[in-house]
This record gives C-alpha cells, structure tokens and sequence, in this order.
C-alpha cells in the first residue's frame, strides 16, 4: 500500500492548477461532473494520474480519493504510470487486425523492445494495442496521441516510431497538428489549443467514410439502393426456399398423425 496521504503540489503548480480548476468546474452545474476534465488537467501536468493528482481533484470536488481512484482506473485514456511523450496506440480489433494491425503491433513490439503498455527507453514512446480506434474504413489504423494514421503497414508503422523518436516532424493523416501528450491531456481538459491553424486543421470525414454516401446517391459507379427521392420498386426478388421452407405434414394435411394427442369422446 502507497503511504498516506499523498503528498500536494508545490504552491506555485498548486496557485496554477487551482486556476485552471476553477475555470473547468464553474462549466457545471454540479461540480462533481468536473471530475472527468480534471482528471486530464493533473495528467496534463504529471504526465499520469499521480497519488498527488487524485488528491487534489478529491480536495476540488469534495470527494474521497477512493471515489477518485476508481474512475481514474476505469477510463483507459488515463494514464496509472508515467510514460512517454508520444501514446502509439495500434488497433488490434477484428477488421485492422485481419487487415495487418496484429502484425504492426508485432512489429512496433519486436523495433521497440517493448511489450504492450511498455515505454522506450529514451522516454518518447509508449506502446499499447487499443480495441477500437472507430476509424474501420482506414484500416489498419494507428494513433498517437489519439490523432489518427491511417492506412498503416509495418512498414510505415516503424518509420513513423522512428521519426517521432528522433524528432523529426510528424504530420496526422487527418485532424490536428502532432502535440506532446501532456499538451494533449490539457486540450482534453478543455482547453483551447492555441496552435496556429490547429482548430482549422481538424476537418470532417474523410473519402472512405463518404464513399457509401456517394454511391447511395448514385455519384458512383454503382447505385446502392433506390436513387435518392424514388420509392422503391414493387417487384420482389425471385424466391428460394430452404429447407425450412419446404411443406410440411401437419395436422391438416396429414390426419393420420395430428400435432396433438386424440381422445375418443368420454374417454378422461
């Protein structure tokens, strides 16, 4: 068991936090649905949920540690240990892992020298697989520091690992410029990234999200469907019947063996 209580902030980050704690709790109306935000604001500034952290959105809330803690441990985009400045995370869900996300994830493992959740030594690269990054139709897809990299190959998986750990510029796929998770934690806090152009740079959805939209209304090769504004058509496909659809013989039309059990009358 960690020794208790945990210890506090120095007072200069203390005076700072508080600051920023004030501003992210008056957004609501009861100050304990702040807890998610401000949990973001003390891994902005550890780089973790610390002991310290916990303590001091417990004291802003009016909550117990142990309230704290458990919703720190239940959300995954929280950090329990420190890591490094750069979260590759790799899908490994059905569709990217059939498509080469297990085999990115094996080799990021293998290029790395680390397993999953691990951090390189030089402190710039944490590792993690990640159920679902709901990009599918840019499968396999890797993110880090939750902007995505679409289309990946082990290839370029390694090559992106390496530039990020040499400094070298990084540019998403799609949405905001690159930031340290640190910066990233306190743009989820809710606070305003004051990059030049990075709001303008988030964008919408891409050509592989839209593409079913586009044959839909006929702006393809192939329609899907009825065109856009036209019922669609009365006749029904030919049918097939399976072998559950074959007739059966039931009581009214095989008598002499009824679905239920004959009595003659009078008989109990």
């Amino acid at each position: 068991m960690p020794a208790l209580p945990a210890p506090d902030y120095p007072a200069d980050v203390r005076a700072r936090l508080d600051a920023d704690a004030d501003e992210v709790i008056a957004r609501y109306p009861d100050s304990r649905s702040a807890l998610l935000p401000l949990l973001h604001l003390v891994q902005a500034e550890d780089g973790h949920v610390t002991r310290t952290g916990i303590r001091f959105c417990a004291e802003r809330l009016g909550l117990t540690t142990a309230e704290v803690t458990a919703v720190s441990t239940f959300y995954t985009m929280y950090r329990r240990a420190p890591g490094g400045d750069y979260q590759v995370g790799v899908c490994t869900n059905t569709l990217c892992a059939v498509l080469g996300g297990d085999a990115i994830f094996d080799e990021l493992k293998r290029h790395l020298g680390v397993d999953n959740g691990g951090t390189t030594a030089d402190g710039k690269v944490t590792l993690e697989h990640i159920e679902c990054n709901a990009a599918c139709d840019y499968a396999p897809v890797m993110m880090v520091n939750w902007e995505f990299f679409d289309n990946r190959t082990p290839e370029s998986a390694r090559a992106l690992v390496d530039d990020l750990r040499a400094g070298r510029p990084v540019e998403p796929t799609r949405g905001a410029p690159l930031c340290t998770y640190k910066e990233t934690a306190r743009i989820l806090a809710g606070f305003p990234d004051r990059r030049p152009g990075a709001v303008e740079a988030g964008g919408g959805a891409g050509p592989a999200s839209l593409a079913g939209l586009r044959l839909a209304r006929g702006e393809g090769a192939h329609r899907v469907g009825p065109p856009r504004g036209e019922p669609p058509q009365d006749e029904r496909p030919p049918e097939h019947p399976g072998s559950h659809d074959a007739p059966q013989q039931t009581s009214a039309s095989d008598p002499e063996h009824p679905s239920g059990p004959v009595t003659k009358e009078g008989e109990g």
